[in-house]
């Protein structure tokens, strides 16, 4: 018998790609924004989402869903709850990012429980990592990088792939900034290299810095 090498990583990215193009197709059916929300463990995903809801639901009366990541735990999908927000949770029970498959099934959930005609935006919080998530399209509309202060400057050259990926940069923490070495001019000229196209935005989701300019830029993607 022959023998037959079977490339695991590329039927798996196949795989992926198609559910990813399956889900736009749907979302776009539906008119659902997604966002996929890109960073490390602790850089303020679950407050930046929650302040971005807020200003998405009171200023522009958009409706917004979340679908949580995490490799155990739903300590994130409770407090979206909390918000009033639409939260359906995957354990990954390891794995270092979510896949089509998983968003998927999520979605079917979300649809069944509240109906993705009456949901205008998801918010996918991918598991904390800076290097896996990049390689697994969720069919979503625009991928956002958050980095925040205490991380350091040098995140954009140590791990490029992600921020070269993302469709806008927040930079989060930005209240603490004076009490760590954070070189922004170093910083922003790394991103010039990397992604001089992406919008980049310096918050503070827990204080509010930045979020109006943040959030109006997103409404306008969806035509608000």
């Amino acid at each position: 018998m022959a023998e037959k090498t079977v490339e695991i990583g590329s039927s798996i990215l196949s795989r992926n790609e198609r559910l990813a193009a399956e889900l736009r197709e749907r979302f776009v059916r539906t008119g659902t924004y997604v966002i996929n929300v890109l960073s490390s463990p602790g850089s303020g995903k679950s407050s930046t989402i929650l302040a971005t809801n807020e200003l998405l639901r009171d200023r522009y009366g958009l409706r917004c869903a979340v679908i949580e990541g995490d490799i155990a735990s739903d300590v994130d999908a409770v407090k979206m709850k909390e918000a009033g927000m639409p939260a359906i949770q995957i354990n990954t029970g390891g794995l270092c990012h979510l896949e089509g498959n998983m968003i998927s099934q999520a979605i079917d959930a979300l649809d069944a429980g509240v109906g993705l005609e009456d949901i205008d935006v998801i918010f996918i919080e991918n598991v904390g990592n800076l290097v896996c998530p990049v390689d697994f399209d969720l069919g979503e509309n625009l991928a956002v990088m958050i980095l925040s202060v205490p991380e350091g400057d040098d995140k954009p050259i140590k791990y490029p792939g992600i921020f070269q990926y993302a469709g806008a940069l927040l930079l989060n923490k930005i209240d603490v900034a004076p009490a760590f070495d954070f070189d922004m001019e170093g910083y922003n000229r790394t991103l010039d290299d990397l992604n001089p196209t992406a919008p980049r935005f310096s918050i503070s989701a827990t204080c509010g810095t930045g979020m109006d300019e943040w959030a109006s830029w997103l409404a306008a993607q969806m035509g608000k």
